[in-house]
């Protein structure tokens, strides 16, 4: 009778969530949102895997590999980084080998250290099935307190792009003898391609100041997005032995002496530039026809402004040939989140933004939103099948929150407020847990159930 009772429950958790989710109109495209994973510490890249899973770095020093169709998730890697990742630096990049069935690499970038400096790690890791181990360390450099990139991005001629920050020291960019401030290419094993502009050098681009976003578009041409100082953030294309122009050049070349500085110099000039400042961060390539008015766009994270302004993801429209950008479209920012990066599930195309919370560098709980095109055909079926479904009922709650597990499901469970206070935890006992909200206040919250087979998370609303 309890088994039965449980599925009933379960059914009516399906149904009334499914009604309960909010949606967003692109044209005439219905997104509906769905919070994938909640109360995660400063998710820095998240990216699609070759295993069909979502997976995370944390700039605190985890990487998790995330169950799409649930949200599941289980921590394969952790590492002591930098300042305890309470700053810039920490847990950054990462890539995925692109021969996964024979050569299961990760490719991650950390800090570690303490103070104003340290060492920036290029590591690779051999996923065994359940976690990452058997480190190798590919290439170190000189970590900074602020400004170490750094995005990953495996080409089609398997040579991998590492962006690197200028550690606030601006002349490191054109310094064609420094790492620092630049686009690091190089090949899987760290050595240098034959090809590269700068013979014996990993040195791809210079005049870079903080490039935090790479995708790949069509055409093979390759983009990124980077930090001004207080004006021109910057929208680039990412051209072999470029010189992007910092700390000489900002944004376009439209002063006198930039304009000396750019004729003397070749310097790239950037498709597009904002000022002041909106923070562009992990950018990525949309063309999936799941959501039809986004496809040959560049889906870019906006962090926003050191007050707390200009935070949304922007759609940014390219031309045929790939080669401007046409125009700009914003979405997501009633949130008032950082939004630090964004993946598209090739699958069902549905597409996971990652929030960093509302001040500057990142607070937590932070979340990660997926944005389905539940109508498109393929569906959800695509993606793995839930080995942990945990139904949650009514939603939102008055007086009782009820919760259903699977059976057997043994671990504990925290229930915490949006403002960080810890309201209930205890052990799961059973596949029903009841929990009486009697004086809390009406809000958001989440659920945080650890469970033999990982993490899972569910928000709630209490409402009277």
């Amino acid at each position: 009778m309890l088994k039965k009772l449980n599925f009933v429950l379960f059914a009516l958790v399906v149904s009334f969530t499914a009604l309960a989710q909010p949606t967003w109109e692109v044209g005439t495209t219905t997104l509906t949102e769905y919070n994938l994973v909640t109360g995660v510490q400063i998710p820095w890249e998240i990216l699609w895997g070759p295993d069909n899973h979502l997976w995370m770095t944390s700039r605190k020093g985890e990487v998790l590999r995330i169950d799409p169709a649930s949200g599941n998730y289980t921590v394969v890697l952790e590492k002591t980084v930098m300042n305890g990742g309470n700053g810039e630096p920490g847990m950054l990049g990462m890539a995925m080998h692109p021969d996964w069935d024979t050569t299961p690499l990760v490719y991650v970038v950390y800090c570690t250290g303490n103070g104003g400096s340290g060492i920036e790690h290029l590591s690779s890791f051999e996923w065994d099935g359940n976690a990452l181990v058997n480190e190798e360390e590919i290439l170190n450099i000189q970590a900074g307190g602020i400004h170490n990139g750094s995005r990953l991005l495996i080409l089609p001629d398997n040579t991998l792009l590492m962006t690197t920050g200028d550690v606030g020291s601006s002349s490191n960019s054109q310094n064609i003898n420094s790492l620092q401030g630049k686009t690091l290419r190089m090949n899987l094993d760290g050595s240098v391609p034959d090809d590269n502009p700068f013979p014996n050098s990993l040195v791809y681009t210079f005049g870079n100041r903080n490039s935090q976003g790479l995708t790949l578009g069509s055409n093979g041409i390759i983009y990124s997005s980077e930090h001004g100082q207080n004006s021109n953030d910057e929208f680039n294309i990412v051209t072999a032995g470029g010189n992007y122009g910092w700390p000489n050049v900002e944004g376009f070349c439209n002063t006198n002496a930039e304009q000396t500085f750019c004729a003397e110099n070749d310097v790239v000039e950037p498709l597009e530039a904002w000022s002041p400042c909106i923070a562009v961060n992990g950018i990525e390539f949309y063309n999936h026809e799941a959501i039809p008015e986004w496809q040959n766009s560049v889906l870019m994270s906006v962090l926003g402004g050191l007050g707390g302004q200009y935070e949304r993801l922007s759609v940014l429209h390219l031309s045929e040939d790939g080669l401007s950008v046409t125009s700009e479209d914003q979405y997501f920012s009633s949130f008032n989140q950082r939004v630090r990066d964004v993946a598209v599930n090739p699958n069902t195309g549905s597409v996971y933004v990652a929030l960093n919370g509302t001040s500057y560098p990142g607070s937590g709980p932070n979340i990660i939103k997926e944005f389905r095109n539940d109508a498109y055909g393929t569906g959800i079926a695509d993606s793995p099948s839930s080995e942990f479904e945990l139904g949650l009922f009514p939603n939102p709650a008055s007086e009782i929150l009820n919760l259903s597990l699977p059976s057997g499901t043994m671990g504990t469970y925290q229930i915490t407020g949006y403002n960080g206070q810890r309201m209930l935890e205890g052990n799961l006992q059973g596949s029903l847990l009841r929990v009486p909200l009697t004086n809390w206040s009406d809000g958001s919250y989440f659920i945080q159930i650890q469970h033999q087979g990982g993490v899972i998370t569910r928000t709630f609303q209490v409402q009277r």
